[in-house]
């Protein structure tokens, strides 16, 4: 008994010391790839940018999303 739990101990162990890493699994000149439009979950991401932008200057004067700018669009 006392044999299996140092055995599931030090195999957790071993398996958590994997999650430790020091180097950063994305490079910084990596993260362009990921900031890329083409990597989003919707399927048109110009058309879901401009819809974002549409909708933070509409609610910009009432602060909802955070955004700036005011009624018209043109900023």
């Amino acid at each position: 008994m006392i044999r299996t739990g140092r055995l599931l101990l030090s195999l957790g162990m071993l398996l958590l010391s994997g999650c430790s890493s020091v180097e950063p699994w994305v490079k910084p000149y990596e993260r362009a790839h990921l900031a890329d439009p083409i990597m989003s979950f919707s399927r048109d991401p110009v058309s879901d940018t401009f819809i974002g932008h549409v909708y933070q200057v509409r609610e910009g004067a009432r602060g909802a999303e955070g955004g700036h700018g005011g009624g018209c669009g043109c900023n």
